[in-house]
C-alpha cells in the first residue's frame, strides 16, 4: 500500500515554479527487506529504493533516471491477492531501465500483461527538453492506458486514481495549499510536504474504503485510513518528495525508517541535472 499526491505543470509560468512536484508514502511490512535510494551501482543513471525481499530483488516502488524517466507504483486493495503472481515492483524497474519504449507505450504493453499481477497502479512519466509526458494505468480500471491533463494536481492511494477516499481527499487538500505557496523555499516545500506524509489522523469511517477491505481486519481498515499508516508490524516506512524545475533541476529527497524503529528515521537528498 502507498499514496501519491503530484502536481504536473510541464510549463511553470515562472522561473522558480516547477514542472513536478511529488509527494509519496512507502506502506510496508517493516521487516521487508529494503534497500535505501541510491544511484544504482551498475547503472549510475537509476535513483530509486530497492526491494530485497526473495524472488522480488530488484523491484522497487518509485524511481527517476537522469534521462527524465520517472515511475511509481501503488497496490491496488484487494483482500486475497495471488501468491504466485508477478512481482509488481519490477513494473518500475523494467521501464526506467528500457530505452525503447515511451511512457504511453510502455504502459500499453504492461496492459497486455495486467492479468500476471495482482492489483496495482502505475504512473509513468518523461521530463523532457520539448515535452512532458504524465500517463497513468490501472490493471483493475480501464483497459486502456491515460495521458494525464497538464497542469494537473492528483492523487493516487490504493484504488484507482483520483478516487476519493477520505485519505486521499485529506492529503490532497493539505497537499494543494502547500505547493500553491509560491513564498516557500525549496527546503521549506520539502519539509511541509514531509509534514503532509506524517498525518496519522484517521479517516474513519470512510464507506468507499472499507468496500474494497473484504478480508482485511477491521483494525487494519481503521489503520490504512491515515495518510501515515501505523499498525504494529505494517505501516509507513518511506517518504519520497521529488522536485523537477524550469531549468531541469532534480531534487529527490528520501525519508526512510531504521531497524524496523518507528522512532529512528535517516533522510538523505540527491540533486542532479537531466541530461538532454
Amino acid at each position: 500500500m502507498c499514496i501519491i499526491f503530484f502536481k504536473f505543470d510541464p510549463r511553470p509560468v515562472s522561473k522558480n515554479a516547477y514542472r513536478l512536484i511529488l509527494a509519496a508514502n512507502r506502506d510496508e511490512l517493516y521487516n521487508r527487506p529494503s534497500k535505501a535510494a541510491d544511484f544504482w551501482g551498475t547503472n549510475s543513471e537509476i535513483l530509486s529504493g530497492l526491494d530485497l525481499e526473495y524472488g522480488k530483488e530488484g523491484g522497487s516502488w518509485l524511481g527517476i533516471s537522469k534521462r527524465g524517466k520517472l515511475a511509481a507504483l501503488t497496490n491496488y486493495m484487494e483482500g486475497r491477492p495471488n501468491p504466485d503472481a508477478q512481482g509488481r515492483g519490477f513494473l518500475v524497474s523494467n521501464y526506467l531501465t528500457d530505452k525503447d519504449l515511451d511512457s504511453y507505450a510502455y504502459l500499453k504493453k504492461v496492459s497486455t500483461e495486467g492479468h500476471l499481477y495482482n492489483g496495482f497502479n502505475l504512473i509513468t512519466a518523461e521530463f523532457k527538453a520539448k515535452q512532458d509526458i504524465v500517463c497513468y494505468y490501472g490493471n483493475r480500471g480501464s483497459p486502456e492506458p491515460i495521458h494525464l491533463k497538464p497542469v494537473g494536481i492528483y492523487g493516487l492511494s490504493n484504488s484507482l486514481l483520483d478516487t476519493p477516499w477520505k485519505k486521499l481527499l485529506q492529503g490532497k487538500h493539505h497537499f494543494t495549499g502547500i505547493v500553491n505557496n509560491q513564498s516557500l523555499s525549496s527546503d521549506g516545500l520539502v519539509q511541509e510536504l514531509l509534514n503532509v506524509l506524517n498525518n496519522e489522523e484517521l479517516n474513519t469511517p470512510d464507506p468507499l474504503q472499507e468496500s474494497q477491505g473484504d478480508g482485511y481486519s477491521k483494525p487494519m481498515i481503521q489503520a490504512l485510513s491515515a495518510v501515515c499508516v501505523r499498525s504494529p508490524n505494517y505501516g509507513t516506512r518511506t517518504n519520497t518528495v521529488i522536485l523537477i524545475d524550469a531549468e531541469d533541476n532534480v531534487t529527490f529527497t528520501e525519508r526512510t525508517m531504521l531497524n524496523c524503529d518507528t522512532t529512528k528515521w535517516s533522510t538523505s537528498s540527491f540533486q542532479f541535472k537531466l541530461q538532454g
